[in-house]
């Protein structure tokens, strides 16, 4: 194989990363993240979407106080953990630590979640007392 047959190969599989979707990319095991950004837009939107199911199911099991919150943060915490360190195998250097990745999203993604717990904790099981 030729060194313009490897460089043209290469940009072939950069081209085709380029064309995958976020989410395809974001469900690829190890994928190579060439833009930090959008690894980072991922981490973002998934912890998103974990705020408000996880506000969803704490609203119906019914969870209150201070068990709730902190089984939230500490969902939330380990399983964006478990996305970024088993599944996608990334360095954590490459985006400033561990504490950088893990913070991403995380307050924006708490008010998510208490909006949905708020709401249907208080639709379920509120008492009308009239």
């Amino acid at each position: 194989m030729t060194i313009s047959s490897k460089k043209s190969s290469k940009s072939n599989i950069d081209d085709a990363h380029a064309n995958q979707s976020l989410l395809s990319k974001a469900l690829t095991p190890e994928f190579h993240w060439g833009d930090k950004d959008e690894f980072l837009d991922v981490i973002y939107w998934m912890r998103q979407i974990l705020g408000v199911l996880l506000g969803l199911v704490w609203g119906v099991i019914p969870l209150k106080g201070y068990i709730g919150l902190a089984l939230f943060i500490l969902v939330n915490v380990a399983i964006v953990y478990i996305y970024y360190n088993s599944f996608q195998k990334i360095d954590e250097e490459e985006y400033g630590g561990a504490s950088e990745i893990l913070k991403e999203g995380l307050m924006t993604s708490f008010s998510s979640f208490l909006v949905a717990w708020i709401i249907l904790y208080s639709a379920l099981h509120s008492e009308s007392g009239s």
